[in-house]
């Protein structure tokens, strides 16, 4: 065997030991589930949960939870710009009100964030890695995403390679989070998996999963760039695996709603579905967020009890 012939081999017995690492993770857990199951469990959720949870503390701790979120085609820095000034003003204006969790933007506009943004606990979050598509060489993904981290950037949300995913490229897409999570270091990477894409709650199941095992912090539903984006369906299935890779081992993972969350109902739902299957100890900014533009001014019209147009 000549000495190119011997690394090769060696390259391959490396890629199966990974090939079973996760796929001995996987067996670890049911993927057996249904569709018309995680149906027939959200509307008892939202039937009977709902209701309960639509207080003024509730919707206080959701505006607390969203990720102010600007991703237009039309964003400039002095859009961006505006919208930071006007997290800090209202932290001034409404200061019996929480702030919101974070502020979402494109990753070439970090800079501009981070150094205007006045409100402490306020986190900077940019999409990256090619958002919305993730198609793009994994340096490219590399590159830009150590650059948000150096502008100022304190949370990472990257798109799973769902090609690679759908394909069964399971070490390549799990490769790549792992990748993004090592740059990131202490700061939080969130995984979107793009639930639309997937169509099933068993292929929703594996991916929140790989995902985990592979180092997401939190794990997002949608970019709210494809139809459908987040659904109650796809939220229940992430809930229980994070319960379940919580239970397997001690990892507390968030979750994050995100796409066509359009009205203060929407929002119920999610923390109706994130408090019956995980509990209590998700009910914290650390490990519930929203992503949303929309809902920020609805939420505060609901608290204030008057129609409020800030955001």
């Amino acid at each position: 065997m000549t000495q190119h012939e011997h690394c090769h081999c060696g390259e391959h017995h490396e890629e199966e030991l990974q090939l079973n690492k996760y796929n001995a993770a996987l067996e670890q857990y049911s993927l057996n589930i249904s569709d018309e199951e995680v149906r027939k469990a959200v509307k008892t959720i939202i039937t009977e949960k709902v209701h309960t949870n639509d207080t003024p503390e509730v919707k206080k701790f959701l505006l607390g939870s969203v990720e102010l979120t600007s991703l237009k085609t039309t964003d400039s820095d002095e859009s961006i710009l505006a919208l930071t000034e006007r997290v800090n003003r209202f932290d001034e204006e409404y200061a019996d009100l929480p702030h919101v969790a974070a502020i979402c933007v494109y990753a070439n506009f970090a800079r501009t964030v981070s150094e205007s943004l006045e409100v402490d606990g306020v986190q900077v979050t940019c999409v990256s890695g090619a958002f919305p598509s993730a198609q793009a060489l994994m340096e490219v993904k590399i590159a830009e995403t150590a650059l948000a981290l150096q502008d100022g950037a304190t949370e990472i949300d990257m798109v799973m390679p769902v090609g690679k995913y759908l394909s069964g490229d399971y070490e390549g897409m799990c490769d790549e989070i792992d990748e993004m999570k090592q740059l990131c270091g202490e700061r939080k990477l969130k995984v979107i998996l793009e639930t639309g894409c997937l169509k099933t709650a068993a292929h929703i199941k594996r991916a929140s999963l790989l995902a985990m095992y592979a180092g997401a912090d939190f794990i997002k539903t949608s970019t709210g760039k494809e139809q459908p984006a987040a659904t109650p369906e796809a939220a229940y299935v992430m809930c229980q695996a994070i319960k379940e890779y919580y239970e397997k081992t001690g990892i507390q993972v968030g979750f994050k709603p995100a796409g066509g969350l359009n009205s203060v109902t929407d929002a119920l739902i999610y923390y109706s579905i994130v408090k019956e299957v995980l509990g209590e100890k998700w009910l914290t900014h650390d490990y519930f967020r929203l992503g949303t533009s929309r809902l920020t001014n609805l939420l505060i019209s609901e608290i204030i009890g008057e129609e409020v147009k800030f955001f």
